[in-house]
């Protein structure tokens, strides 16, 4: 593990961090899980609205069916050294019920908008209950820094 010249961020520094992260990336792992057909893993775009991450994903792949048998998904940013992951429950808006201004902030991202395709579309939306953010060993120690859907203040010992 990389950890020459790496010094350790307060839990502010690490929030900024990873919401800067989040404006500015535009692809996400997902992790979504069935109980018959076991874990699936995909890269999508994704747009991060403030408070959620909005994907959308063919209302016919692996991913949409996973999201709609079981809610629950985690996402990594790709970085392995600065490491981001989100977990919470996914929400499905099908591509004609998608809210407008989601659904406009990501086609303005993307340059792309899934509305206009002819095969229908699923748009998940992710709102973060636990976020983890670390930079190598020296921050394995506080890397919660969202917990309950809430952004802590001080760094959390239990990580």
């Amino acid at each position: 593990m990389q950890t020459a010249g790496v010094s350790r961020r307060q839990a502010a520094e690490r929030r900024q961090d990873t919401l800067d992260r989040l404006a500015a990336e535009r692809d996400v792992w997902v992790s979504t899980g069935h109980p018959d057909h076991g874990p699936h893993q995909v890269p999508l775009w994704f747009l991060w609205d403030g408070r959620a991450m909005w994907m959308c994903t063919s209302a016919a792949s692996v991913t949409a069916r996973n999201v709609r048998e079981e809610p629950r998904v985690r996402l990594a940013l790709a970085d392995t050294f600065d490491v981001v992951l989100l977990q919470g429950e996914a929400e499905c808006f099908p591509d004609h019920e998608v809210p407008g201004d989601a659904a406009e902030a990501f086609a303005a991202k993307f340059g792309w908008d899934p509305r206009t395709e002819e095969e229908p579309f699923l748009y998940v939306r992710v709102a973060p209950k636990t976020v983890r953010a670390w930079r190598g060993e020296p921050e394995l120690r506080g890397r919660v820094i969202m917990r309950d859907g809430r952004w802590q203040d001080q760094v959390d010992s239990s990580g």
